[in-house]
């Protein structure tokens, strides 16, 4: 009896670890979101996600394909969950804006992720050999825009917002708030402080559409 359980142990022990993907991506995405895309090895992230290197070149090819795994994710678990406030059809128009800026900013100060927004945290030390990379943090931030403009489409046909307000200088204006409002945190700016940049930006409104 004795013997079988020893032999069962060493086979347990000799089992090879499962690699956990989504594990791996959220240990990347925090590395990613705090260095940025190029200040971070492959060897940072070997040592945080814990594979090892043939493990991750076998998943994601390279760094570049394991950060647009990693953008995929951030999208998944944070901006779509964000943009949902938007796009909640009981909420007047002000309410549905500040619960989005209120989801933002509580994520721009968590203290389970770094500071500011991944996008921009990601994309302010970007070099020439990094382009693709560059083109598709662009593409996502366009996105946030066009998402913007979309919920402003809804809410003007809805008439909340009047017919002659120029929507797509709206949703520039507001995407811009949001990057001021990333690197207000990444400098220290807590939750409060982003909360007021929202109120601000809300009392605005009437001027901003024409109202």
């Amino acid at each position: 009896m004795t013997s079988e359980v020893k032999s069962e142990s060493k086979k347990s022990r000799g089992r090879p670890k499962v690699f956990d993907r989504e594990a791996a991506l959220d240990k990347a995405m925090t590395l990613f979101w705090q260095h940025g895309y190029e200040a971070t090895s492959l060897a940072d992230l070997v040592a945080a996600t814990g594979a090892k290197a043939p493990t991750l070149y076998a998943e994601f090819h390279n760094k570049e394909g394991l950060f647009r795994a990693v953008l995929d994710r951030y999208v998944t678990r944070f901006a779509s969950r964000h943009e949902a406030q938007l796009f909640d059809d009981e909420k007047p128009l002000l309410v549905a804006l500040r619960d989005y800026f209120h989801a933002v900013a509580s994520c721009f100060t968590s203290s389970e992720t770094p500071a500011g927004c991944f996008l921009i945290n990601t994309s302010t030390a970007l070099a020439a050999s990094s382009q693709e990379i560059a083109r598709a943090i662009k593409a996502r931030h366009a996105q946030q825009e066009e998402t913007l403009r979309h919920f402003l489409e809804q809410r003007q046909q809805r008439g909340e917002i009047p017919s002659q307000a120029n929507l797509q200088e709206l949703a520039q204006f507001l995407s811009c708030v949001l990057q001021g409002m990333s690197i207000s945190a990444r400098e220290g700016a807590g939750c409060d402080k982003l909360k007021q940049i929202t109120a601000t930006t809300l009392r605005l409104w009437p001027q901003l559409t024409g109202q």
